[in-house]
């Protein structure tokens, strides 16, 4: 949904991009930073509720950047591998379960409804990218959808900051489902993706031996 902001931003953190690459730094050290700081973020400020979810938001925001900036510094210093590639895949799905995960541990005593709601966002949604990356492996483009990552974490952080500077808890509570729902109706998207192009090629690419590695 919000897929057509990344050529702008791409552009924005262009002249940042070089910056670090003229300081040295490669990609992947933004990448795993950018993972430290969101980790820390909703870790740190979430659990003590308040005007802390809203500090919390802010630090999170700052290092959710990384997540372009790393991207927009391979592209332009040619450092694209598959080693980041798979960094930058993995690590998105460490931040989610510190986002999520942080939400279901702040609320689960007093507020068990946004806890839930937290904790099926955290659930579905990991099924997104892992539907997206099973098709990939069979040959199939299944990205897209009515939720994806960004357009979830965009949505549910600045639910979580207006709740923090005093909004009442039910719109984030309600805002959490509906996120949770939209994941489970991307996946379903993804699905039906892979149900037609299996209609027309029912033929699956040739899976890495056991010697190379197998399947699990």
């Amino acid at each position: 949904m919000l897929g057509w902001l990344r050529p702008f931003m791409g552009r924005l953190w262009a002249a940042p991009a070089k910056g670090l690459l003229a300081l040295g730094i490669h990609p992947n050290a933004v990448t795993i930073i950018g993972t430290i700081g969101v980790v820390f973020g909703a870790c740190f400020f979430f659990p003590k509720g308040g005007i802390n979810l809203f500090w919390g938001v802010m630090v999170i925001t700052f290092f959710v950047v990384t997540d372009m900036l790393d991207g927009t510094m391979a592209r332009l210093s040619g450092k694209t591998s598959r080693l980041g590639a798979y960094l930058d895949s993995t690590l998105d799905r460490v931040a989610d379960a510190a986002i999520f995960g942080a939400l279901v541990w702040t609320f689960r005593v007093d507020e068990p409804a946004t806890a839930l709601a937290a904790l099926l966002c955290l659930t579905l949604g990991s099924f997104v990218p892992y539907a997206r990356a099973k098709a990939e492996s069979l040959g199939i483009d299944a990205k897209g959808g009515i939720a994806e990552r960004g357009d979830r974490l965009v949505i549910g952080l600045t639910a979580t900051g207006f709740v923090g500077l005093g909004l009442p808890l039910w719109v984030l509570t309600v805002v959490l489902y509906l996120l949770a729902a939209a994941a489970l109706i991307t996946v379903v998207q993804r699905t039906l993706k892979v149900m037609k192009d299996n209609a027309k090629d029912r033929t699956i690419p040739a899976l890495p031996s056991a010697s190379e590695g197998g399947t699990s």
